[in-house]
């Protein structure tokens, strides 16, 4: 416990020291907002002097510049009821002094021995913070303004591409039709299937938003319902069916991911099943853990011979297929047998493994 005052004189000396002291703004009024003191601070911010402003009422101070109508507010009308207030702002142009964003803290003093009262009022200065609060908001709506125009842009260019694949496809396979040559119709439908393939990929994703990352799952189930309602026809039912976890993917690698799992399905829809087959099917599973993946499409078709293995080369679409993979830092396993084929795309080795559902 500090020692009580000797007396009057004495408090009214501690409470001036006190008030000069503080580094923000600040003022003692009387209840008829008359100024009583005033740091050091205040007549620093406000370029007014003590002979002027002692004694002087609060909205007369620097010849009216303090007739403020926010500051009336709550002088008159807040501080009457409440007897506190912080944080209230006030945004205001002091002749001499410029643009000033302030925060005001008052409290209403009452005494137990008298009926005066005294209120306190500081000031703090947030005129730099508000301008900074102010550029960020202007950077931040011409970020968006930006993300909106690149996002227009990307939409323009993705139907640009798509027009452009339907054009190159459409020209192929009007060449397929005219040409005399069984081999170059063949390379010719070959060649209109990559494209038509590329696209599918291209719209499928363009349907996802062009988000940075891409759920597998629902991804891979829409490109091969796409896949199966053109290319599976009522002579030859084929159940095409994908399971998936709920892995992401950069759309970068999305694109490498479709156009693989595009040509397998494509290359076991064709050629797995050559005869009918009541229970024909053909799955696409995907598997990650972190980083790693695996994707693998399997069929329950005739399947090849070790000895077709490794006779057969491989068509364009194998090609396709094994730099894909290389692109995508994976490897790739075939295992094939008269019961089906299964493929196999591994990112990375994992341990456990969802079982070939084929």
């Amino acid at each position: 416990m500090i020692n009580q005052l000797h007396g009057i004189e004495d408090a009214q000396t501690l409470a001036e020291a006190i008030v000069d002291t503080i580094h923000e703004p600040f003022i003692v009024l009387d209840a008829q907002f008359r100024v009583l003191a005033a740091s050091r601070s205040f007549y620093e911010t406000f370029e007014v002097d003590p002979e002027h402003t002692i004694g002087s009422l609060l909205y007369g101070l620097g010849d009216g510049q303090w007739d403020i109508p926010a500051l009336r507010v709550l002088m008159e009308t807040i501080i009457p009821e409440k007897t506190a207030m912080d944080g209230f702002e006030v945004d205001h142009d002091f002749p001499g002094v410029g643009h000033r964003v302030m925060l005001l803290n008052a409290r209403k003093v009452l005494y137990e021995t008298s009926s005066d009262a005294t209120i306190l009022l500081a000031f703090t200065d947030i005129t730099a913070r508000r301008a900074i609060e102010m550029e960020k908001e202007e950077l931040l709506e011409k970020t968006e303004d930006l993300l909106r125009k690149n996002r227009v842009l990307l939409q323009e260019l993705q139907h640009r591409v798509a027009n452009s694949l339907q054009i190159i496809a459409s020209i192929l396979m009007l060449k397929a039709r005219i040409v005399t040559s069984e081999e170059t119709r063949h390379h010719l439908e070959d060649a209109h299937q990559r494209v038509m393939s590329v696209a599918a990929v291209q719209s499928h994703l363009h349907a996802m938003g062009g988000v940075e990352q891409i759920e597998v799952g629902p991804y891979l189930t829409q490109l091969c319902a796409s896949l199966g309602s053109s290319m599976i026809g009522d002579d030859q039912p084929i159940a095409l069916k994908v399971i998936a976890d709920h892995g992401m993917i950069g759309s970068d690698k999305a694109v490498s991911v479709g156009l693989i799992v595009t040509e397998l399905v494509i290359n076991a829809v064709k050629y797995a099943f050559p005869i009918t087959k009541p229970d024909a099917l053909v799955y696409v599973t995907y598997e990650s853990q972190g980083p790693d993946w695996k994707l693998i499409v399997s069929d329950n078709g005739v399947g090849k011979t070790n000895s077709d293995t490794a006779t057969t080369p491989g068509g364009l679409g194998t090609i396709i297929v094994k730099a894909l993979v290389q692109q995508l830092d994976a490897h790739m396993e075939v295992v094939s047998a008269a019961t089906g084929m299964s493929v196999s795309i591994t990112r990375a080795p994992i341990e456990t493994w969802m079982p070939n559902a084929a």
